[in-house]
């Protein structure tokens, strides 16, 4: 694992929308003061970011019968697609 970026409390507070960009992708930043560490900032939710094609870690696989829906006798009738007036 890569080692948390560390800024000195003048960078920290002159720089800290770059702070706040670095702690977005997921990488943690140590606050220094006096050369040691006082704080570590660190993103809140491990939101992932999939910005780019080839961002799934797996590749998508889809059946020959991925929409067949004859087996669902509800939806037909849910979705208009029998004609008026018939049953079946």
């Amino acid at each position: 694992m890569e080692a948390a970026r560390q800024y000195n409390v003048h960078e920290a507070k002159t720089h800290f929308s770059k702070i706040l960009e670095v702690v977005a992708t997921g990488q943690e930043v140590i606050i220094s003061k006096s050369g040691e560490p006082v704080a570590k900032v660190v993103p809140l939710a491990g939101k992932v970011r999939r910005t780019a094609r080839g961002s799934l870690t797996e590749p998508v696989v889809l059946h020959d019968d991925f929409d067949d829906m004859s087996d669902d006798p509800g939806f037909a009738e849910a979705f208009g697609l029998h004609p008026e007036g018939s049953a079946e």
